[in-house]
């Protein structure tokens, strides 16, 4: 049942309906003022109607790797805003939205902030218990934290944060805290198999303060529906008016709509789930086990479809438009149901991993990828648009490409549960408690655990592994026996010590208190029980979380260490402690510890990833996933590389001053609260100065070409090809070829690579294919031309004369070339004018070409024909 501390009274406070609290216009000056102020950064601010009221077809989308949110205009499937949250470091973030206002719950610290979407600004935060197991919630100017580890309920101003009246208190282990579409905030109690709503209070006037906390009309109870019986696993999904509750111990769906009460039993295999808010009157209740969903109709009717793929990365099914999308985080994948039940699309994203956010939201559904860049808006024509969150490329580049999907672990063998462990009694007045650590799943999820003895049965929830049965007789001996059920049905039940209960029972214990320990450990301490003249034996410790409760150890003395790993890091936990005496009669349970959240040291980084930087010398770069926090904050990466220790806070960093060509193991250990974690190990190599191998070549008359293979070091290589006296010309790092080269002559050719780290070389010697001409001069046809070519004519001009100069020097003449002789040409130069005139076709030139006749010496380009097409071009100058 629940209560309020004090019954709501009206204050001297004037109050007044709640408003909409409509901000008023402020410049992109005074915005990003205010944020500087409050150390957060507006990016991509156009114009200064973007840093003023939600779009009515918006949605803030959180991204963790880069510490920010991004508005999204649902029309568009455009960003319109960033703002980066420093403080947040990566840490997963709740995101509770209205048109107006926007509530930001960090899980790892528990920091919450309210930002007012007329100006952009932080106009308050407080702080919460860290981890899982408090919600923050909103329904247009009314917010509320549900703490369902201690069972409160408690309403806030959003624009201070500072709480309004009294809380409403519930047992502990309570489950769900969200509103249905008439504002009424729906809470179920387990312990008590029931759901009630709550109507927040309106607002005063003026901003609640810390002085005015709990002042003025507090937030009401207006009704409470038995839905299922004490101890049952409840799960709350709110409807548009009203709730429904999923039964998953008995396997019943319970909706709530005004007085109307209806009790559907499923045809579940496993234990079902559903989604924070339903829209529409019919409910899917997923069962990720066997990949199922039932759909659930306001008249009772049940239709069930199978969803395609493996593994347990199933998430809640959410209702949209008339289908069901069914997000899978194992793929990044959603499968989309009609209203038959017929898979009508399968969404996919680039780059998207990690878990997957469905909201429905302003007459579209968001589904965000926290963990990617990218996330998708889907109107109510099932149009679909993919949105890339950083945009415009704000943070200087796009996010690191992402990696490959795991592959879908193998299915397990499926079987029975085992017999469940640890069962133990403990005799009260007229009663007695039993309590049990879990059984093994043996490959299906426990759906309910069955309590038999003194003539009842009694099922309870999963996690609901403490049961009080009540109606014994006092002075009689009663075992209780208890097995567990899961998709393969029953398995073995395991019989506790015998009790006998008495009226004489020990006094509760007092003043229990809990401390998380770094090593993973939570202390429980409390002060010793008065056993009313009989001998305290033992204490029995029961751990409460949101929606659950669960032995945590017994004990002779006053305190109580849970072991590393008995509970979840980051969840919130309260304990209880009866004590039990040497007749085995138990205590009432005490009253509820403080909140704690156990952690130790982080988990490894996952995916290490060191890679040669190819444009600088002497580094490498390094880039993981974050790792898992356990339960606080990662504050740093520890990064060692060569007995040198950086500690960095992002998941990338870039490591110089190494030496070139050097083999790099990479170490990273993320750090929390309770020191290093584990490490991840790669390695990487600096880039080398490259090294070349010269493995062929070929020539022509006057360029060679060698090929080579060049190994780049890890960097990036440019090649470059040299001969002795000439400019080294730039080419590909297999081909390059030198040209211009005189025929017949052998060249040292060099060939360069040069990469970051430095260059490497290596020669061969190439020679060119030597060129030939053919001496030319035909005689003419008239009588004074029919043997002008026949032979030399001393002291007379002839052609095919040589001469050791490009000049007609008789002084210096060597010889004669008769007609038709083929002689190898070297090179040319510019010398006498020379005509051949009918004896070779009207050719003339004052280009002299080198021969080797008698020697090397010159004769007129105008009676020597070069073979090959008689390309004057082809030769190098001399």
């Amino acid at each position: 049942m629940a209560t309020t501390d004090d019954a709501s009274t009206e204050s001297g406070t004037t109050t007044k309906r709640r408003s909409r609290m409509r901000g008023g216009l402020v410049t992109v000056g005074t915005v990003a003022a205010l944020l500087a102020a409050m150390g957060v950064t507006v990016f991509n601010l156009g114009y200064a109607d973007n840093a003023v009221a939600n779009y009515d077809a918006s949605s803030w989308l959180w991204s963790t790797a880069r510490s920010e949110l991004a508005r999204v205009n649902g029309i568009t499937a455009k960003v319109d805003t960033r703002v980066e949250v420093p403080q947040a470091k990566q840490h997963p973030m709740q995101v509770a939205q209205t048109d107006r206002l926007l509530v930001l719950r960090d899980l790892n610290t528990g920091q919450v902030s309210s930002l007012d979407l007329a100006t952009l600004q932080i106009t308050a935060t407080t702080r919460t218990t860290p981890g899982l197991g408090v919600n923050v919630t909103l329904h247009e100017d009314a917010a509320f934290v549900v703490d369902a580890v201690q069972g409160i309920v408690r309403q806030l101003d959003p624009r201070s944060l500072v709480p309004v009246g009294e809380p409403v208190r519930y047992p502990p282990g309570i489950t769900g805290g969200s509103f249905d579409g008439k504002g009424r905030l729906w809470v179920a109690v387990p312990s008590e198999g029931t759901v009630s709503a709550i109507t927040p209070a309106e607002l005063p006037e003026k901003p609640a303060t810390a002085a005015s906390a709990g002042g003025g009309l507090s937030p009401k109870q207006v009704s409470t529906h038995d839905v299922a019986d004490g101890s049952h696993e409840l799960v709350v999904s709110t409807l548009d008016d009203g709730v429904a509750v999923l039964d998953r111990t008995a396997g019943t769906l319970v909706t709530v709509r005004g007085d109307t009460v209806r009790r559907v039993p499923l045809p579940a295999t496993g234990p079902g789930t559903l989604p924070t808010r339903t829209s529409g009157s019919r409910v899917p209740v997923t069962v990720p086990d066997a990949r199922t969903v039932h759909v659930v109709g306001d008249d009772g009717q049940v239709r069930e479809f199978t969803v395609p793929g493996s593994g347990d990365g199933l998430r809640p099914a959410v209702a949209w438009a008339g289908r069901f999308y069914c997000p899978d985080a194992t793929g990044g994948v959603i499968y989309t149901f009609d209203g038959d039940g017929k898979l009508v699309d399968t969404i996919t994203g680039r780059g998207t991993r990690g878990p997957l956010e469905l909201e429905v939201r302003e007459n579209h559904l968001f589904i965000n990828a926290p963990d990617s860049s990218t996330a998708r808006v889907v109107d109510d024509k099932h149009r679909i648009s993919e949105v890339d969150k950083y945009a415009n490329d704000v943070l200087g580049g796009d996010p690191p490409p992402a990696s490959p999907p795991p592959p879908p672990p193998k299915k397990p063998k499926v079987g029975k549960p085992s017999a469940p462990r640890g069962v133990t009694a403990a005799a009260g007045d007229a009663s007695a408690r039993v309590s049990w650590q879990a059984a093994a799943t043996n490959g299906a999820a426990i759906v309910r655990y069955v309590v038999e003895g003194a003539g009842q049965r009694v099922e309870v929830g999963a996690n609901q592994r403490a049961v009080e049965i009540t109606g014994l007789t006092n002075g009689e001996t009663y075992r209780f026996r208890v097995h567990a059920v899961n998709a393969k049905g029953a398995g073995p039940a395991r019989t506790s010590n015998p009790v006998v209960p008495t009226a004489e029972v020990p006094d509760a214990p007092t003043g229990v208190s809990a401390k998380e320990r770094p090593d993973g450990t939570v202390q429980v301490r409390w002060t010793a029980a008065d056993g009313q003249g009989a001998k305290i034996t033992r204490y029995v410790v029961t751990a409460a979380s949101a929606g659950a409760n669960a032995p945590a150890g017994e004990t002779k003395g006053t305190e109580l260490v849970v072991p590393a790993g008995e509970l979840e890091y980051g969840r919130q936990y309260a304990f209880t402690v009866v004590a039990v005496n040497d007749r085995g009669a138990g205590s009432k349970a005490s009253g509820v510890s403080n909140t704690v959240v156990p952690f130790t040291a982080p988990g490894r980084p996952g995916q290490l990833r060191a890679e040669t930087v190819p444009d600088r010398p002497g580094t490498i770069v390094a880039e993981w996933e974050p790792a898992e926090a356990n339960g606080r904050p990662v504050t740093a990466y520890q990064v060692e590389v060569g007995g040198k220790r950086r500690d960095v806070t992002d998941t990338r960093v870039t490591l110089d001053g190494l030496d070139d060509g050097q083999d790099v193991t990479v170490t990273v250990r993320a750090v929390n609260e309770a020191g290093p974690g584990a490490e991840a190990t790669d390695t990487a190599r600096t880039v080398a100065p490259p090294k070349v191998t010269v493995t062929g070549g070929s020539a022509t008359a006057t360029s060679v070409t060698v090929k080579v293979t060049v190994d780049a070091g890890g960097g990036r290589a440019s090649c470059t090809v040299s001969v002795p006296g000439e400019k080294p010309s730039a080419g590909p790092c297999s081909t390059l070829i030198v040209g211009g080269l005189a025929p017949g002559t052998s060249y040292p050719v060099t060939v360069t690579a040069t990469n970051a780290a430095g260059k490497g070389t290596a020669t061969s010697t190439q020679k060119t294919d030597p060129l030939y001409g053919v001496a030319t001069c035909n005689n003419g046809s008239a009588p004074d031309q029919r043997t002008y070519c026949n032979q030399e004519r001393p002291g007379e001009r002839n052609g095919n004369e040589v001469f050791a100069v490009p000049r007609q020097d008789n002084d210096r003449q060597v010889g004669w070339a008769r007609p038709g002789t083929r002689w190898q040409a070297f090179c040319k130069v510019k010398g006498e004018h020379v005509d051949s005139y009918v004896y070779n076709d009207q050719k003339a030139s004052t280009w002299w070409v080198r021969i080797n006749f008698e020697g090397r010496n010159y004769i007129p380009w105008a009676w020597l024909n070069l073979e090959g097409g008689d390309d004057i071009d082809v030769l190098p100058a001399c």
